[in-house]
């Protein structure tokens, strides 16, 4: 795995460059949140990489931070969602931005980025939840205390216990948005869900 390099930029076009690492072009994607800090042709940059390796290419990814990179590596695990919309979704929102969109479950700021419609949206809130817990002390984040988020952590806990009785992850998520969930902590969300099925 190549974790990291350190080299002067040949060629920049957006989201591509080159980077010369002691004579060897490295060709890099970058999001924007990166490519629009890089600094002129013919200096020297160090990028955080990502390596992915398909039957047909080697694609190498760079990031400015090890955060972008982390929330990279963690969207790369969500059904649906490939290094390109990876990338593009790095490029709409940055690492904070797109944690408390998540966190807060606040699936219209998603469905603002490009590439994103509702179906993913809302996938990447059930799927990153979870996964940004986990990561946040690497990312830097802090956890969001507001009363969406709580509700949120909530619904998540209850769509859990749903897919833990037997229900499929689409089914538990419906059964759950079906509640009028207004205050409503895990359990009672629960049962509303099953007296309503």
């Amino acid at each position: 795995m190549i974790g990291r390099l350190r080299g002067i930029i040949l060629e920049k076009q957006a989201p591509d460059l080159v980077l010369d690492v002691q004579g060897v072009g490295y060709e890099v994607a970058a999001p924007m949140s990166t490519f629009c800090n890089l600094p002129d042709i013919d200096t020297e940059v160090s990028l955080y990489t990502h390596l992915i390796v398909r039957e047909d290419a080697q694609l190498l990814y760079g990031f400015s931070t090890t955060r972008e990179r982390v929330l990279f590596r963690s969207l790369l695990k969500v059904n649906g969602v490939g290094a390109k919309l990876a990338l593009t979704i790095l490029s709409g929102s940055d690492v904070d931005d797109f944690a408390r969109s998540v966190q807060e479950g606040d699936a219209a700021s998603l469905t603002r980025l490009p590439g994103v419609g509702k179906k993913t949206a809302e996938r990447l809130i059930i799927e990153m939840r979870d996964r940004l817990k986990e990561v946040s002390a690497e990312m830097g984040l802090k956890p969001v205390r507001t009363e969406a988020a709580m509700l949120a952590g909530a619904k998540s806990e209850a769509i859990e216990a749903l897919v833990a009785l037997g229900y499929k992850a689409n089914e538990a998520d419906k059964m759950i948005r079906s509640v009028d969930s207004d205050g409503l902590n895990t359990e009672d969300l629960i049962r509303q869900a099953l007296q309503n099925k």
